[in-house]
């Protein structure tokens, strides 16, 4: 039988890191033992209280049923207080929230309510590749936009005046910027909803790295009149280390989250509750807990600036977020040359900058989710491998 692939996925192709891991888990069958510092798992576990919740409501015999939709109204209000302690922002935890498994579905859910053929979407480039897989699985034609080093990643709304926006009817942000580590400001916030406003365009903002040794947390929901044009992604699974439990939010106006459970409604169900609760949990503690997870980042993030160094690469130290991006030496064609080098000869994996867009061709990324003892095991590999070459 020859059954055909819809056509919505033959322009979508299967996830860098899993074609990847793949390669690394036969290398290890091999013997290599291969240092992963590729992907951004948190490698540290969530608060205690956070699982002592979840293990005492799992224990609960009335905690295993279908759940609403909507997602409970603790964990609801839990993130409306969350976003209005951390981000000034007052949402109504009854209609303009909605709790999500995973951000990561959530950038599927609004491609899938508001896009079709003939629409076209602002991507970034670089940027994470899920926003351009799920745009063109819901029909819709990508647009990317560069983002540059000399401005800091940032978007040039001047630039994006002088193109032709008649047809683009989303666009997609992400600030802390994954994969760069460059942060926005509330300004260049207000710019962003002015840039929606005025050209009818759905400003979609996926914020999961704002607490990633940031001091300054902020939301595209703190600027006035956002949310008439705007959606904000967070997600538990970087701030509270929390990424396999899968719990994240949309923010929007009532209607948006409406519209949007229309088609969430029919696609999942409501997450089991006793991870609704802890998550609230989680969104419920002081600021200690990020001063004391981002002290155990800022001396990671230090051994990896020395990885880099070995590598000759050149990077930001005011970068945020959950890795390190730099750029390679120009004796290598790109970062994906650089990145099998140190694969196949040092048994270390880091990311090329090449798969979240061409702009990141001459860039890698290394992640800091790895324990002090695996990142001085690649410090002492890579050195060894320099040493050779």
């Amino acid at each position: 039988m020859n059954i055909e692939v819809a056509k919505r996925l033959r322009q979508t192709e299967e996830y860098y890191f899993s074609k990847k891991l793949r390669e690394i888990d036969e290398m290890n069958k091999a013997g290599a033992q291969v240092i992963n510092l590729g992907i951004g798992s948190p490698d540290l576990p969530p608060h205690p209280e956070v699982i002592q919740v979840l293990t005492e409501q799992a224990a609960q015999t009335y905690t295993h049923g279908y759940q609403n939709y909507k997602g409970s109204p603790v964990l609801r209000q839990a993130m409306a207080d969350w976003y209005s302690r951390y981000y000034s922002v007052h949402l109504n935890p009854n209609t303009e929230i909605l709790p999500l498994i995973g951000s990561k579905e959530g950038i599927v859910h609004i491609c899938m309510t508001y896009l079709q053929e003939g629409d076209e979407v602002l991507i970034p480039n670089p940027g994470y590749p899920a926003y351009t897989s799920a745009v063109k699985i819901s029909g819709a034609t990508v647009v990317p936009y560069n983002l540059v080093q000399e401005n800091q990643w940032l978007v040039d709304f001047e630039e994006l005046e002088k193109t032709d926006l008649s047809k683009v009817k989303m666009m997609w942000i992400n600030y802390p910027h994954m994969p760069t580590g460059a942060r926005a400001n509330k300004q260049f916030f207000e710019a962003a909803i002015a840039f929606g406003k005025k050209h009818n365009i759905l400003i979609c903002h996926d914020n999961p790295y704002s607490f990633i040794l940031n001091e300054h947390p902020e939301s595209i929901m703190s600027v006035n009149g956002a949310k008439e044009v705007a959606i904000e992604l967070n997600s538990l699974s970087k701030s509270s280390n929390m990424a396999g439990w899968r719990i994240g939010m949309l923010i929007a106006d009532e209607n948006r989250i409406n519209e949007i459970l229309r088609f969430k409604s029919n696609m999942d169900s409501g997450m089991f509750l006793p991870l609704q609760l802890a998550a609230a949990k989680a969104l419920s503690l002081d600021s200690s807990w990020y001063t004391q997870l981002n002290g155990e980042y800022t001396n990671r993030r230090e051994k990896v600036f020395h990885i880099m160094d070995l590598l000759d690469c050149k990077y930001d130290r005011d970068q945020v977020g959950l890795f390190v991006w730099a750029q390679v030496p120009d004796q290598y064609a790109d970062g994906y040359a650089l990145s099998d080098k140190v694969l196949y000869n040092a048994q270390v994996f880091i990311t090329p900058g090449g798969i979240f867009g061409n702009a990141g061709n001459n860039y890698i990324r290394i992640s800091l989710c790895a324990k002090m003892e695996v990142l001085d095991a690649a410090l002492e590999r890579i050195g060894l491998m320099e040493s050779k070459y």
